[in-house]
């Protein structure tokens, strides 16, 4: 009998990753038994196999299918190995333009506009690299990608590519009818995660009047075409008493998830909106006080926390975003960020970032670790200072941190985000510095505060130290 690869099914391999598979618009390759792999290679429709238990799992798992001699599997299917580490996603900003001009931007590394763009050109260029990279998944951001005069194009050159769209970041304001409707001829149906900044907030945050009231309205629009919504809503001073009602319209609308974003000390916030930003312990108290009243709203819609805490009402239980490891125990050969190991940053100018939202950082501080339009991606993928940064691991943190070396609590927080970890460090570009927000949750009780605050649901990534602190 003849077999081949199914048409949704694409046979991988990467650096250190011998034998996977990617599932057509499924984000992440799933890993292979080596005889499962070996098996896999053969079902290309040029070898008569023998029948046996491990190829009759494998038709049931809809992985390969039976066929004619000579009907080869197509073109993405077919298996194709890359001397590179595995990065499954690209965080892709087309473009830095955007017809709003946001208070606290962070692509900007002051207050003068992005203009910088993908030409269309050399945005399929990119997608053709990203192809032979083993690259799967995209976000589409910018700026306001949908200002993208080829917007639609690049869409379609990416499905044309088999590759998908995971997440679509916009303002909302050019989300049509007709843009939904061309989106999914094509089978492009990504989470959109549109910005918002609160009921009576919105406005100002995004210095254009009526923005509010076009969100809204693009996100209902959004909702009644089967797109999941996420909004994205900055959380400071100015807006803490906005938040229920917020809330509260959100999920009237059909809102899958609210998202609740501490915003931070970038250089056009602390310009244009100076002392906004809340105090780290101000947040967390914020958001606890948030929580409380939303817990009893009877509401469905998910909350996620910056880097706090991940709440599901449907559940009624919360994930602890300052906990990596419940049990303390960790790979010391584990890259400090996991995202970064896993996603491609590109902006608008082509340099390649390990985390988007610190690109007008690393444009304040002069920091470039490559650029897409002179080097490569399968160049930037093997060496150099880009994957210095992205491969830096927990060992080599402890061994240049002292505060984390000898901390007790870093076996659960594993260091915590390294974007912020670099920015509250006097150094230029700190691999390795602590992220005080995680520092602050575990130094000063956070953790109990949260139990009190969330009493009634279950919290689904119990800390061991304090566990037993509680259980004495």
């Amino acid at each position: 009998m003849y077999y081949r690869l199914c048409d949704d099914i694409a046979l991988r391999s990467w650096l250190f990753i011998s034998g996977a598979f990617y599932r057509k618009h499924e984000t992440y390759a799933q890993g292979l038994k080596g005889e499962e792999f070996e098996l896999m290679l053969l079902c290309d429709g040029e070898h008569d196999l023998e029948s046996s238990d491990l190829l009759e799992s494998l038709v049931k798992r809809q992985l390969i299918e039976k066929c004619e001699k000579g009907e080869k599997p197509n073109e993405w299917s077919a298996y194709k190995s890359y001397k590179h580490r595995y990065f499954p996603k690209m965080n892709f900003m087309i473009t830095g333009k955007c017809n709003y001009n946001c208070l606290h931007c962070f692509n900007a590394a002051d207050n003068a506009p992005i203009m910088t763009e993908w030409t269309y050109e050399q945005a399929i260029d990119l997608l053709d690299q990203a192809r032979e990279c083993g690259v799967n998944a995209f976000t589409i951001t910018g700026g306001e990608p949908m200002l993208h005069p080829r917007f639609m194009d690049i869409v379609s050159a990416i499905y044309e590519r088999g590759m998908f769209i995971e997440e679509l970041n916009t303002n909302g304001y050019f989300l049509t009818q007709e843009i939904l409707d061309k989106m999914k001829e094509i089978g492009c149906i990504p989470y959109i995660k549109i910005s918002f900044d609160g009921l009576g907030c919105h406005d100002w945050m995004r210095d254009r009047k009526g923005a509010e009231q076009r969100t809204l309205a693009a996100m209902e629009l959004c909702v009644k075409n089967g797109f999941r919504v996420m909004s994205q809503t900055q959380v400071h001073k100015r807006n803490l008493h906005t938040l229920i009602p917020t809330a509260k319209k959100l999920a009237e609308i059909g809102v899958d998830t609210l998202r609740l974003i501490r915003t931070t000390e970038v250089p056009r916030w602390e310009e244009n909106a100076p002392d906004s930003c809340l105090p780290i312990e101000d947040y967390y108290q914020a958001m606890l006080d948030f929580m409380r009243e939303y817990k009893g709203l009877g509401l469905d819609m998910d909350i996620i926390i910056w880097q706090f805490m991940k709440a599901y009402p449907k559940h009624k239980n919360y994930h602890l975003d300052a906990v990596l490891c419940p049990t303390g125990k960790f790979n010391p050969t584990d890259p400090i960020c996991k995202g970064n190991r896993g996603m491609i940053g590109v902006t608008s100018s082509g340099d390649i970032v390990p985390c988007l939202q610190m690109s007008g950082y690393f444009e304040e501080k002069g920091i470039h670790l490559g650029n897409l339009h002179t080097t490569p991606l399968s160049e930037l993928l093997i060496g150099g200072d880009y994957m210095k940064l992205v491969c830096a691991n927990l060992h080599n943190q402890l061994k240049n941190n002292q505060k984390c070396a000898a901390c007790k609590f870093y076996g659960y927080c594993n260091g915590g985000c390294p974007a912020l970890g670099g920015l509250y460090s006097p150094k230029k570009l700190d691999l390795y510095g602590c992220d005080i927000t995680k520092c602050i949750f575990y130094e000063n009780g956070w953790y109990f505060k949260v139990l009190d605050a969330m009493e009634g649901w279950s919290n689904t990534t119990p800390i061991d130290i304090f566990e037993r602190e509680i259980n004495k």
